[in-house]
C-alpha cells in the first residue's frame, strides 16, 4: 500500500475520535501596583516580629484573579459519558516564579469521568467542597488580594489526594469530597496512619431564578505534631444565599467553625459573617462593595478584638479578555484579609507593631487568554 494510501486510512480511522475530544489551552495574567499602611516586614517565624509599621508601595501579583495557565479537556465516551482533566500552574506575575510551593501545577491536577445523568467524579489535586458551593456567594468572586478567604475556608480550600463527586439535578447540586491526605501543611498520606492530614465535606446547593442558597460542612484533621503524627479536628459549617435583580446581586453568609488540638483542646472557636453586593453600572463597569467580620469566642483559652473588614473594587472591562481595576479594603483588629497572630498569617499582611488597622490600595490589569 502505498504511503500517502496507508496516510488517507489512518486519517479516515481517527477523525471520528478526533471529533469528539476537545482541548483547550488557557489563563488569566493578573498584576498591580499596591499601597499598604502600617505594614511590617518582620514575619512572625523572625526575630523581633511584629517589628516596626511602615508603609509599602510594591508590585502585587494577582489582586482580582490569581495569574495561572492551564489546559482541560474533554472526550466523548458516548452515552452520556465524558472523559476530562485539567493541569493548573500558578504563578507570579511579578516576578515569574512558580506559586503553591513551587509545584508545577499547584493549582489544580485532576482526571475524572462526567455521566449526564448522574454527575462527576474527579480524582487527584483539586479545590474542596466548601471552596466550590461558597464561590457563587462570594461578593469579590474569592478576589485573592483583598478577601479573608484562609479564614472563611480554612488553609485546605485546595488539597491533595482527593476524590470529588459533583453532580446537578435540576435547580439543585450535590457535592462532597474526600482527602486521603493533604501535603500542603502536613505529610501528606502516611502508611499506618489513615486519619493524618485527611479532610472530607459535603454541599448542597440551590439556583433558581434570581435565588440562589448553600449550605456546607468540611472537616480537616491537620498533623499537629510532626514527631508523633497526632492530629487535630478543624470543623466548619456555612449558610449561604443571593438574590439577583436587574443590574445588582446581593449575597451573604455565615460560617460556624471549630478547631480542636490533640487533646481535644479548642484552639478557635468563632462565627465569621460576610455580606456584599454587585452592581453592574454600565457594560462596562463592575463595582463591588464587601463587609466581613469574624466574632472569636476563643482562641486557645485567650480573648482577641474581633477583627472586621470593608472591600470596595471598581472593575473595568475594556473587551471580554481584558479589564483595568481598583481593589481597595480596610481592616479594624488586624492585618488585611484577617492576617494577626491569634488567627493566621495566610496572606502576608503582617501589622506592625502599635498598630490596630490597615489599609490597601492596588490599581491593576488583567488579562485572559
Amino acid at each position: 500500500m502505498k504511503q500517502g494510501t496507508v496516510f488517507a486510512v489512518l486519517s479516515a480511522a481517527s477523525a471520528p475520535v478526533l471529533a469528539q475530544s476537545s482541548i483547550t489551552l488557557y489563563g488569566v495574567v493578573d498584576a498591580n501596583i499596591e499601597y499598604v499602611s502600617h505594614y511590617s516586614s518582620i514575619a512572625p517565624t523572625q526575630p523581633g516580629f511584629p517589628g516596626p509599621a511602615h508603609s509599602k508601595i510594591g508590585m502585587t501579583p494577582g489582586g482580582l484573579s490569581g495569574s495561572r495557565w492551564g489546559i482541560r479537556g474533554t472526550e466523548d465516551l458516548g452515552r452520556g459519558m465524558k472523559a476530562l482533566f485539567v493541569l493548573e500552574n500558578g504563578f507570579g506575575s511579578d516576578d515569574g516564579k512558580l506559586q503553591q510551593g513551587g509545584r508545577i501545577f499547584g493549582r489544580q491536577a485532576y482526571v475524572g469521568l462526567q455521566s449526564d445523568s448522574v454527575g462527576a467524579i474527579t480524582l487527584g489535586r483539586q479545590y474542596t467542597t466548601i471552596f466550590s458551593a461558597l464561590a457563587d456567594f462570594s461578593p469579590t468572586r474569592y478576589g485573592v488580594q483583598y478577601e479573608p478567604i484562609a479564614m472563611q475556608l480554612g488553609l485546605n480550600y485546595r488539597s491533595d489526594n482527593v476524590i470529588k463527586y459533583v453532580g446537578k439535578f435540576g435547580g439543585v447540586t450535590a457535592g462532597g469530597y474526600w482527602s486521603f491526605g493533604n501535603g500542603v501543611a502536613g505529610a501528606g498520606e502516611v502508611a499506618g496512619q489513615f486519619r493524618r492530614d485527611t479532610g472530607y465535606g459535603a454541599s448542597l446547593s440551590y439556583s433558581g431564578g434570581p435565588f440562589g442558597a448553600t449550605v456546607v460542612y468540611d472537616q480537616y484533621n491537620p498533623t499537629l505534631s510532626a514527631a508523633t503524627g497526632a492530629t487535630g479536628a478543624f470543623r466548619k459549617v456555612a449558610l449561604a444565599a443571593s438574590y439577583e435583580t436587574g443590574p445588582v446581586k446581593v449575597m451573604g453568609g455565615y460560617r460556624w467553625g471549630l478547631n480542636k488540638g490533640t487533646t481535644d483542646a479548642t484552639l478557635l472557636r468563632d462565627n465569621y459573617y460576610w455580606i456584599g453586593a454587585n452592581y453592574q453600572a454600565t457594560a462596562a463597569l463592575g463595582l463591588t462593595l464587601a463587609y466581613y467580620y469574624d466574632d472569636i469566642r476563643n482562641v486557645a483559652g485567650f480573648n482577641v478584638k474581633n477583627p472586621w473588614q470593608v472591600t470596595f473594587i471598581a472593575d473595568y472591562a475594556f473587551s471580554k479578555r481584558t479589564d483595568v481595576y481598583l481593589t481597595t479594603a480596610y481592616s479594624k483588629n488586624s492585618g488585611l484579609n484577617f492576617d494577626t497572630s491569634a488567627i493566621s498569617f495566610a496572606n502576608a499582611y503582617y501589622l506592625g507593631a502599635g498598630a490596630d488597622n490597615m489599609i490597601g490600595v492596588a490599581v491593576g490589569v488583567r488579562h485572559r487568554f
